[in-house]
């Protein structure tokens, strides 16, 4: 059995101006990498055996914050993958948020992104997102679930490795909460930065999200 403490990276610029923010990357905020040291002190009891994060420089400050203050730092191991990253939005990279999802929402009847979030699945706006793209690059959800799945298979073939830190995205989290998550918890939200999810994996690779969105564990 493996746990998997899916942390969602620290603030960075983008977020802090309202843009959105898929492959296009930014550093972490002052406010962020204190985000990331809450989510540190969260895990520092807790021995990780391995660390991971998407190959994005937020991603991976966070991931490396983390690290610093865990009580097996001097074990663990940072790997970054494509796998985890956050969905693709292709024209929309760096767009005004407001802006993106009216324009992703509208032919379906939707003019901003609360009115997304309450009717409408992550699986069904990344697929509207792809269909509002004049480029067609924006990654639907069978892109985006056949580039998870690679990470699930390597972390299911990480031999020894039980307590596992994953630090992704916002919405590729709240994505996965919406496929895996137990019944009670509620993935209508969006996971804060720096929040912690946990997602438990069985021996077959089959996977459960067991809490979401926590500033503790």
């Amino acid at each position: 059995m493996k746990r998997i403490y899916l942390v969602r990276h620290g603030k960075t610029f983008i977020n802090k101006y309202n843009k959105m923010q898929g492959w296009c990357d930014t550093p972490l905020t002052d406010e962020g990498r204190e985000g990331a040291e809450k989510a540190a002190e969260a895990l520092q009891e807790l021995p990780l055996d391995i660390a991971l994060s998407s190959n994005t420089l937020r991603a991976s400050e966070t991931c490396e914050i983390i690290m610093e203050k865990n009580c097996n730092r001097d074990l663990l191991q940072h790997l970054a993958y494509p796998y985890f990253r956050e969905h693709f939005y292709g024209y929309f990279e760096g767009m005004d948020n407001d802006v993106a999802w009216r324009m992703v929402g509208a032919a379906h009847g939707f003019t901003n992104a609360a009115d997304l979030a309450e009717h409408a699945t992550c699986d069904q706006i990344a697929d509207w997102t792809k269909e509002a793209d004049p480029y067609h690059d924006a990654e639907d959800s069978k892109e985006f679930w056949a580039r998870w799945q690679k990470g699930f298979d390597l972390i299911q073939q990480l031999d020894g490795a039980e307590n596992i830190l994953l630090v992704s995205h916002g919405f590729a989290i709240k994505t996965l909460a919406q496929k895996f998550a137990v019944d009670g918890i509620d993935t209508t939200v969006h996971p804060r930065n720096s929040s912690i999810s946990t997602l438990v994996m069985d021996e077959a690779g089959n996977l459960q999200m067991t809490s979401y969105n926590k500033l503790q564990l």
